[in-house]
């Protein structure tokens, strides 16, 4: 309810209706009414088949201003329902003056004629109404449910409940139970918001403030029911036919918000080039390097360690012996947690508290690097021991300087804030660059085999041998089909011709394993013949061409050293093609968001045509992941980005739910239509009771595709950190990001976008979409396989959300958001056909005579209409340049049918595969399965029918049909023939744009003939 609105409320009553012209065909109507008064638009019940409807329903508006009351309309529309196209007819309307509305007391009902619209309009009926003021009742929320029916119930979350609740008793207990929870939370959650909302909130300074909130119109997310979607002051309530489900206002909880960071660069609106570490913010760090000690007497021997120490913040080396003191290791200080205006180094034996040796330093006397200049040498300095006494404690080597993140020594030094990290756990927490893999297909053609010795299994009857082939790579294994008869070749002959692909890693490490397998039983295979190749001995090629085919010897001695010795009667051969194709690109993630579509090999590479550089800032708001003995929740956050072959990995802010990392990395971009990924973890390796085999947890993804970003522009943007989990999605945080795409050469860049997408090979020879995503799945486990082998190792289930392994699981969630981004394409051809059908009826007489001219003038130019439709086109990509989208997409929760979801279909979406629930879930979703198998198996029917009747046409099932359209097709060629097409199609059109008053309401002619083809329904079971 808006605040501005008075106690007083408009109660318009609508009664009754009578005497309504039919608008179905059927001869009857299916009327609503909708009110609008001062942008409010309230509707009634459907009356199905009704003339003449009762409704008795109220609908309440707000009023700002009661005075103003006589100088306002309140306009009525009656329209008749059209369930078949989900559309309306027009049955009639009625403006109302304010000045006829009564007070409470004084209501009465008021009859009114029903008017036309435009001249060509078909009314006739009355409606009887009720106006007056009043202030007893409330304003109502008017949900629509599907089927038709719609419910009218109170603003408070009580009554709207109720409503819900008798509507939801058809529906089984467990969906009724999902239901109600989720309407409960939802509930909470609007509630909290509001709370949130009527608190101000002081920003931290030393966090990045929002400056935009890039939020547009609010979408209508379609229903699975033919169901309508009306915006509320509370949120968007939505109905479907299958259910209830509420979608609330979260729009700007999950929405992009522009920052503006102080980056190192300057002013972001200045054209300049690319400048290092321009695009973070600048981090202030105290390095100090201990390099080695000598001059330090031990007696005894023993372990010397080196300590640094400045506040309450201290960084221990590792230990050496007093043979060999040197460390040589690096340690980083923030200035924003230092705590003192000294820092000590003290030099230690082992576990003992006493210090051998110290030296100090005053912060203020610290000289500042700037890169390039060359790292500070370190110096020999003269320790002291606890007396002050300089002449027997030795020296140590030590540089110590400011500087920022942009220092050589910033990835290899140990950070102040890690002062909790076991040592163990030390290397995991650095910032480090990966390579994948250059990943190659290995491509085998089995061709056929000779002088095979099946296996012998000692029974005296002859069977003939179910040979094929068995291939072997590392752990991937593919088999080729049994080899069959052939009347021309003998049974120790086989002949496959069949091609197995395999992805291999370079550098090659593993061998290839073919063997020559006997099915001698169910579940049982005898091997008669071995051959061992190296892979590094595979040739290679870059095109189509096909390389040389080899015969390889067979090793039929499988058995012992002695048994191979032994001379067989047969040597038995395989006949091989084998090789590694360099032209294809080696699909290792989903090809809608790859981040890489070169070939591999590097002699195939065009020239990069721009730089993209990315400086990951920091996050915020993080939802902790872990709880810490005397700190309360916390989170071990960091960020992996991958695009194309180079991952990205930051340091490890530890115990921090606001990290900053302010690491900037560059990429070269070799195609615009790439995606990069940046991910989010936590890092479990970071606690001193860290298990070994644990797993870094997930807290959220980004995605952007390069070709929305426009050249040689900053985006610095805060990106919702969005994930999904089994009782709906979740805000994990913020990701706060500086981006920019640069371009080399404009001209090269526009010249791909006419370019093939993936190399020549893939259409040429191109693979099949099985092929492809199996190869997908072994490219992803040889890219994690290798990554895990690094140090620090990249985990794989990093990897494997980094490249979405899951993607091709079954999900009812995807399916209805692909199947809802389906319905939004085709959106523009309805509305135009539906703009058509409005022309068509003469709804606005100015348009349609307007339309009808302009087809009139195509027809008499007809060398006018492709540039017509060019111009309109050039001219229309131009006038949205203005509204063109000024920030780079993100994760859409609508738009991903997260907001909505059943709590039972994101049960199904996280189960395993094969399944882990119980028979009787497993029971009900294959029932859901079915039902929604069962819409899709009527539509696929009727599209099938509609096309056998047309090849019916000419078929002869039905021979009067066709001799009718034969001979209607004869006379229509000579018409044709004789009358130019021009006055033809002028014709047709002119009989199209007829007025409605000239046309007839049933079904045209060609139409009926076209309904009463036969199809092939009726010989289905």
């Amino acid at each position: 309810m808006d605040a501005t609105a008075g106690k007083e409320k408009l109660v318009v009553e609508v009664v009754a209706a009578h005497n309504l012209i039919p608008k179905d065909g059927e001869g009857s109507s299916s009327p609503f009414v909708e009110i609008e008064f001062e942008n409010q638009r309230l509707r009634t019940q459907v009356k199905y088949k009704d003339l003449n409807p009762i409704w008795n329903e109220k609908l309440v508006f707000n009023v700002k201003d009661v005075a103003d009351l006589p100088y306002r309309t309140i306009e009525v529309n009656v329209f008749n329902e059209k369930r078949s196209s989900n559309s309306r007819n027009f049955l009639g309307k009625v403006r109302i003056s304010g000045s006829s509305i009564a007070k409470e007391g004084e209501k009465m009902v008021q009859l009114h004629t029903l008017e036309k619209r435009s001249l060509f309009s078909h009314v006739r009926g009355e409606i009887s109404l009720k106006l007056y003021v009043s202030v007893r009742e409330e304003v109502k929320e008017v949900v629509d449910l599907g089927n038709g029916a719609v419910v009218s119930g109170s603003s408070g979350p009580r009554s709207a409940s109720s409503k819900k609740s008798k509507k939801l008793q058809q529906q089984s207990p467990a969906i009724v139970q999902q239901q109600q929870q989720l309407t409960q939370e939802t509930n909470k959650q609007t509630q909290q918001q509001g709370q949130n909302n009527a608190k101000p909130v002081e920003p931290n300074s030393g966090e990045i403030k929002h400056i935009v909130i890039t939020t547009g119109p609010t979408p209508v997310a379609p229903g699975s029911g033919g169901g309508r979607v009306i915006t509320t002051p509370g949120g968007v309530v939505g109905g479907g036919g299958d259910g209830f489900s509420l979608y609330t206002n979260m729009s700007s909880e999950f929405s992009l918000k522009e920052t503006s960071p102080h980056l190192g660069g300057g002013l972001l609106n200045k054209d300049k080039s690319s400048a290092t570490y321009d695009l973070v913010e600048q981090m202030q760090y105290l390095y100090v390097k201990v390099v080695k000690a000598k001059d330090i007497t031990l007696f005894g021997g023993g372990e010397i360690v080196g300590e640094v120490k400045i506040g309450n913040y201290r960084g221990i080396t590792k230990r050496v012996g007093s043979s060999n003191m040197e460390w040589d290791q690096v340690f980083a200080f923030s200035k924003d947690c230092m705590q003192s205006s000294m820092v000590e180094i003290f030099v230690k034996e082992g576990n003992k508290d006493d210090y051998l040796g110290r030296v100090s330093f005053d912060l203020n006397e610290i000289p500042r690097r700037v890169p390039p200049d060359s790292q500070l040498a370190p110096q020999w300095y003269r320790m002291e021991d606890k007396k002050g006494n300089k002449a027997k404690c030795g020296e140590v080597m030590v540089s110590i300087w400011f500087g920022t993140q942009v220092d050589e020594a910033f990835a290899e030094a140990w950070h102040s804030k890690a002062a909790n990290v076991h040592f163990d756990g030390l290397c995991s927490i650095k910032s480090k660059v990966y390579l994948s893999p250059k990943l190659w297909y290995l491509r085998i053609s089995v061709i056929e085999a000779q002088d095979i010795v099946p296996w012998d299994n000692g029974s005296p009857m002859m069977r003939f041998p179910e040979l094929f082939i068995k291939v072997l790579v590392g752990n991937q294994i593919l088999r080729t089909k049994i080899a069959g008869p052939n009347p021309n070749r003998s049974m120790s002959n086989p002949y496959w011709n069949e091609d197995l692909l395999f992805v291999v890693a370079d550098p090659f490490e593993e061998y290839l394993v073919i063997s020559v397998e006997d099915r001698v039983g169910a579940g049982r295979e005898e091997t008669v013949g071995r051959v061992l190749l190296p892979i590094t001995a595979v040739e290679k090629r870059n095109d189509d061409k096909q390389v040389d085919s080899r015969w390889f010897n067979l090793d039929n001695h499988l058995g012992s050293a002695v048994d191979s010795k032994i001379m067989t009667r047969f040597g038995s051969k395989i006949h091989l093609r084998v090789s590694l194709d360099g032209g294809y690109h080696v699909l290792d993630e989903a090809t809608m968001y790859s981040s890489d579509v070169k070939a591999t090999a590097k002699q195939l590479w065009k020239p990069h045509i721009g730089v993209l550089e990315m400086g990951i800032l920091g996050a915020s708001g993080l939802v902790p992941t872990k709880l810490k003995e005397g700190k309360g929740e916390s989170a071990n956050a960091y960020c992996v980005t991958k695009y194309g072959q180079k991952w990205v990995r930051t340091r490890t802010v530890v115990d921090s739910l606001s990290p900053k990392w302010n690491e900037q990395y560059t990429w070269e971009v070799f195609d615009p239509c790439t995606v990069i990924t940046i991910g989010v973890f936590d890092n479990c390796h970071a606690e001193k009771n860290a298990v070994n085999n644990a797993c870094d947890s997930r807290i959220g993804k980004v995605r952007i595709r390069l070709s929305t970003l426009e050249s040689d522009r900053v985006y610095t943007h805060s990106y919702p950190l969005l994930m999904l989990h089994p009782t709906g999605v979740k805000k994990m945080g913020e990701l706060h990001l500086a981006v920019r795409f640069s371009c080399v050469n404009m001209a090269n860049m526009l010249h791909m976008y006419t370019l093939p997408l993936l190399p020549k090979m893939h259409y040429v020879q191109p693979l099949s979409v099985n092929q492809l995503e199996a190869l997908r799945y072994q490219a992803m486990n040889v890219v994690a396989s290798r990554l895990s082998r690094a140090e620090p190792p990249l985990g794989r289930e990093v990897v494997e959300y980094m490249l979405d392994h899951d993607s091709h699981m079954w999900s009812m969630r995807r399916s209805k958001a692909n199947f809802a981004r389906l319905i939004n394409v085709l959106s523009g051809v309805v509305d135009m056909g539906r703009w058509l059908e409005s022309i068509r009826n003469w709804h606005k007489p100015v348009y349609s005579a307007l339309f009808l001219l302009v087809f009139l003038l195509l027809i008499a130019m007809p060398e006018l209409i492709i540039p017509t439709i060019l111009l309109y086109m050039a001219f229309l990509g131009l006038w949205r340049y203005r509204s063109r989208p000024r920030h780079p997409p993100y994760m859409d929760t609508r738009l991903s049918y997260a907001e909505n979801v059943y709590l039972d279909e994101l049960n199904e979406e996280f189960d395993s595969f094969p399944t882990t629930r119980s028979a009787e879930i497993v029971r009900m979703r294959y029932d859901w399965l079915r039902s929604v198998a069962g819409r899709i198996q009527t539509v696929v029917g009727d599209m099938a029918t509609q096309g056998e009747r047309a090849q019916a046409l000419l078929s002869w099932r039905d021979p009067r049909a066709t001799f009718l359209f034969a001979v209607t097709c004869l006379f229509a060629a000579v018409g044709f023939y004789a009358v130019p097409i021009r006055v033809v199609v002028a014709f047709w059109g002119l009989y199209m744009l007829r007025p409605p008053r000239f046309r007839n309401r049933l079904p045209c002619r060609a139409l009926n003939f076209f309904r009463r083809l036969p199809a092939k329904a009726d010989s289905l079971l």
